[in-house]
């Protein structure tokens, strides 16, 4: 089943119903699970279930028809309120959750959720890119968190509760979504037209670990053709940190002028290094993951050699999960990507 056209989240779905159905809705949540898996088209269904003015909200089954339904896709609902990341900052800026410093309070997310409905239902508040909201973003919300206003929803998309500052973890109730089946994937990217060829869609949700937004990342042949410099040099006996990084450099490059463009590049260049000791880890442990053949094949030539222990492997691991911390904090990239890839270095010619 698909609740809605949304797939693979039909478990979600039903908790929601049935905390409807028993009038026991929380006013908090937060939505974690990797990016490209469809929460924040779950969110925006959910909402609009919420602020249907035909059906219950307890049945969880949005007319689509309705003058609230029409505004909610359309993201016109006066008592819908979208707070994300703008693609050219780093961070959530404060003004869209508290406003400017002229407006403080009397603008933004938290004073318009404070607000009664527009339309006599709810207030439903969705905030993506929650990652991005800094420790003052996170601390702008408390108060709406501790002492929610009546009959309002606050929803926070995030890839991970580490993410986020424990005062928010703990006033939000916790949603966790799972990846998508990659034969889910794999239809989502034929029937958006996103793949031509049903062969194409398959092998790239075989790489996609169950994200549509990360299958469609490797559906660039840059990327595809720099993974396999990548994976090769990192799977070498003695990593030669400063020829990888002016190829990483390069590649980083070509993403263009803009800064958010290079950032996001340069997370995909650690996604994929990160992708590569995870599955290193795996194959230690005699586990395998599916969907990259090629991938486990340099793994096991690797574990084949010898040169493979879990300290280093796990070291290596954190190194690059810390970095796309500082790529977030806009680190410049070129000095980030020397000393990234020597701390590599260091780490795996030292043995940990």
């Amino acid at each position: 089943m698909t609740w809605h056209g949304i797939c693979g989240h039909d478990e979600v779905a039903e908790r929601f119903r049935l905390a409807l159905e028993r009038g026991r809705m929380a006013s908090s949540f937060l939505f974690v699970g990797p990016a490209g898996i469809g929460k924040h088209c779950f969110a925006l269904k959910l909402a609009q279930a919420l602020l249907c003015q035909t059906r219950p909200a307890a049945a969880l089954d949005p007319c689509g028809e309705c003058p609230a339904c029409r505004q909610v896709s359309a993201r016109t609902h006066p008592d819908l309120l979208l707070v994300a990341k703008p693609k050219e900052k780093s961070a959530i800026p404060l003004e869209l959750l508290i406003g400017d410093k002229e407006h403080r309070m009397r603008q933004g997310l938290c004073h318009d959720i404070a607000m009664k409905p527009f339309m006599g239902g709810r207030k439903v508040a969705v905030i993506d890119d929650a990652d991005y909201l800094g420790v003052e973003g996170a601390n702008c919300l408390l108060k709406t968190l501790e002492e929610p206003p009546p009959r309002s929803v606050l929803i926070l998309i995030s890839t991970s509760p580490a993410r986020q500052l424990p005062t928010i973890r703990s006033r939000c109730q916790l949603i966790r979504f799972r990846p998508l089946p990659p034969d889910v994937v794999a239809e989502l990217l034929v029937a958006h037209q996103y793949v031509d060829e049903p062969a194409e869609a398959r092998r790239l949700a075989g790489h996609g670990e169950g994200s549509l937004q990360r299958a469609l990342e490797l559906a660039e042949p840059e990327l595809w053709t720099f993974r396999e410099t990548l994976l090769g040099r990192l799977a070498e006996p003695v990593l030669q940190s400063a020829r990888l990084s002016k190829a990483v450099g390069t590649f980083v490059e070509g993403a263009g002028r803009e800064a958010a463009l290079r950032r996001g590049r340069m997370r995909q260049v650690v996604s994929l290094a990160i992708e590569f000791y995870r599955r290193l880890l795996y194959g230690l442990s005699g586990a395998t993951l599916p969907g990259d053949s090629e991938l486990d094949a340099l793994v096991q030539q690797m574990l084949a050699r010898g040169s493979c222990e879990e300290p280093t492997i796990t070291a290596c691991l954190d190194r690059c999960l810390e970095v796309l911390g500082q790529i977030d904090r806009n680190a410049n990239q070129a000095t980030l990507t020397e000393c990234w890839l020597d701390d590599l270095s260091r780490i795996v010619a030292s043995g940990g």
